[in-house]
C-alpha cells in the first residue's frame, strides 16, 4: 500500500514516451486527479500547440509553457508534462517540491517510429532541429530533474504504470 504522503506523480520525458497515457493510468490507481500540462497550455492559449509556435515560436510556447507550470497548482494530481517543461528550472523545483518526477525515457528508434508528425506536432525545438538532437539536449535535464527513470521503449503502458507503481510502493511505504 502507498502512504498518504504522496502527493503527486510528475511524468517528464520527449513527445512519445507515453506520458498522458501512462498518467491517466496512474491517475486511476492511484486515486488522483489527470492533468495534461500541454492541454491547459492549449485551453490557456485557445490555440493548438503547433499554432503556438507557428505563430510566435517556439520559445514563446516555452515561456507559455513555463506560466502554466507556475500557475497551477499539482497538488494531488498525475501530471502528463509537456516534453519541454524542462527547461525552465523554477518549474521543475516547483514541481519537484509537489511530488515525485518520472522520467519516461525511450530510444531513439522507438521515438521515431511512435512520432509520425514530428514538424506539426507542437514540439518546442528549433527550425531544423532534428529528434535526435533535442533527445540528447533534453536527456540531461530529464535525468537532472527525475528521482525515478522508466524505459518505455518496449513495454506495455500498463508495464510502465507497474514499475512505477512498485518504485512508488517502496519510496513511499
Amino acid at each position: 500500500m502507498i502512504k498518504q504522503g504522496l502527493k503527486s506523480v510528475i511524468l517528464i520525458g520527449m513527445p512519445g514516451t507515453g506520458k498522458s497515457t501512462v498518467g491517466v493510468l496512474l491517475a486511476k490507481e492511484l486515486g488522483l486527479d489527470f492533468v495534461d500540462t500541454d492541454i491547459l497550455i492549449q485551453l490557456r492559449e485557445h490555440k493548438s500547440l503547433q499554432d503556438i509556435i507557428d505563430d510566435a515560436g517556439y520559445i514563446e510556447l516555452r515561456k507559455i509553457e513555463e506560466q502554466v507550470l507556475l500557475e497551477n497548482d499539482y497538488s494531488s494530481k498525475a501530471v502528463a508534462t509537456g516534453g519541454s517543461a524542462i527547461y525552465s528550472e523554477k518549474a521543475m523545483v516547483k514541481l519537484a517540491q509537489v511530488g515525485q518526477v518520472i522520467y519516461l525515457s525511450c530510444s531513439l528508434d522507438e521515438l521515431q517510429s511512435r512520432i509520425g508528425n514530428y514538424r506539426s506536432r507542437g514540439i518546442a525545438a528549433s527550425v531544423g532541429q532534428q529528434i535526435g538532437d533535442l533527445a540528447k539536449e533534453r536527456t540531461v535535464l530529464y535525468e537532472q530533474y527525475a528521482d525515478f527513470t522508466v524505459d518505455t521503449s518496449s513495454k506495455a503502458p500498463a508495464q510502465v504504470v507497474e514499475e512505477i507503481l512498485n518504485y512508488l510502493q517502496i519510496n513511499h511505504a
